[in-house]
């Protein structure tokens, strides 16, 4: 290390600040390999003459880690064999500040320029290779908290997002400028910016998804795609199940089950995902500071506080109330409540927010929800249902 910069350890929260300004010239390739498997996850580098020059800036964000990277030329992979060493192996989005890189990742080779994003997957194996000296910025987050399966990583790596489409045109200096501030930011303010940029990634990923899906369109493709629409349409409703999204789309129950089978799901935790993720993002929303869990929760189709309060604790590691605690953090900006979400619960209403979205795909390891029964909840409305929470806390 440089005697100038602090040693970051794993799960360390304060920023640190490595450079090879002052390591001996001999030493520099072994610190540099070092510092940036600290970084990112373990890797090998090659550089020109074995004579490299960089410094690395690191702030925690919540759960997040940010990364400012400045760097001579240099090539870095990382193969199963040391991923296979274990420790991290974050997701990493990587927006290319300055110079040009080359990434190759799950069969793809992506060329980048100034200003173009890419998804780079640690758990599987990588090469980069940058030919002139460069500047990265990057957030660095586990795999989970995207919500995605292996095979939807495996389709967004080493995919180039251009700063000239929509959602690259607002992630660039979104990215740049959350990387740049973290540092200054309070612990719990940071938290609170934590979860929109994970909402942020997990908004372009699904971008991307999208786009995958329309370049190689196919029948059933478009089937699925039409039904998960249906499905965010009437997520609301209560009494929405395999039958009657079955009925609408004139299928039977049984070809229903096989196109989700085929998505490595079933209908009924696809549906309970997409309500836990309507519900996450309204409890993290200050207009809805003055709603009850419960009342959240009804409005998104759940009909037992018990089994919401579970389900929501199995996918993101706490109950309802601290997610929203931990959202209302000095500092977080205002978000606007759902599109087409009602102030009040409508029986047999749509309220879903992405109805003009038909592309969007959400993509999981479900939990919950082991039958196809009806909806989403599994518990039969009784001593625990929403009107009456099963305890104050959850209200």
């Amino acid at each position: 290390m440089s005697p100038n910069s602090s040693t970051p350890k794993t799960g360390q929260l304060s920023s640190t600040h490595c450079t090879t300004d002052s390591v001996p010239t001999d030493r520099r390739t072994a610190y540099w390999r070092e510092t940036l498997s600290r970084t990112f996850g373990a890797v090998d580098i090659a550089v020109p003459d074995q004579v490299c020059s960089g410094a690395v800036r690191t702030s925690p964000l919540g759960r997040l880690r940010v990364a400012t990277v400045e760097s001579d030329p240099l090539r870095a992979w990382r193969t199963s064999r040391l991923i296979a060493r274990g420790g991290d192996a974050p997701l990493v989005v990587k927006l290319l500040a300055r110079g040009t890189a080359r990434v190759e990742q799950d069969g793809r080779v992506a060329v980048l320029d100034g200003g173009e994003i890419v998804f780079c997957d640690m758990a599987r194996p990588i090469r980069m290779e940058f030919p002139r000296p460069f500047e990265t910025k990057s957030i660095v987050l586990p795999r989970r908290l995207l919500g995605l399966r292996d095979s939807d990583f495996q389709r967004i790596t080493a995919t180039p997002i251009h700063p000239d489409t929509t959602l690259g045109s607002l992630l660039s200096p979104f990215l740049t400028k959350v990387v740049d501030s973290a540092a200054t930011y309070p612990p719990r303010t940071g938290e609170a910016l934590a979860h929109n940029v994970v909402d942020f990634l997990t908004a372009l990923a699904e971008e991307q998804l999208r786009q995958d899906t329309a370049e190689s369109p196919s029948g059933t493709g478009m089937l699925v795609l039409r039904i998960q629409a249906f499905i965010d349409r009437h997520l609301a409703e209560p009494n929405l199940s395999p039958e009657s999204i079955a009925r609408a789309h004139q299928i039977s129950v049984r070809y229903l089950h096989k196109l989700f089978q085929a998505e490595d799901t079933t209908v009924s935790r696809w549906i309970q995902r997409r309500r836990l993720q309507e519900c996450r993002r309204e409890l993290a929303r200050r207009q809805a500071e003055g709603r009850t869990i419960a009342a959240v929760a009804r409005r998104w189709g759940f009909t037992s506080a018990a089994h919401f309060s579970r389900a929501f604790r199995a996918v993101h590691g706490m109950s309802p109330t601290e997610w929203r605690n931990s959202a209302a953090a000095p500092g977080s900006p205002a978000q606007p409540l759902p599109k087409g979400a009602p102030t009040e619960p409508e029986s047999g209403a749509s309220h879903c927010g992405h109805a003009g979205l038909p592309g969007v795909r959400r993509r999981a390891d479900l939990v919950g929800g082991a039958g196809e029964t009806a909806g989403c909840c599994d518990e039969t409305p009784g001593p625990h249902t929403l009107d009456r929470a099963s305890s104050p806390a959850e209200r």
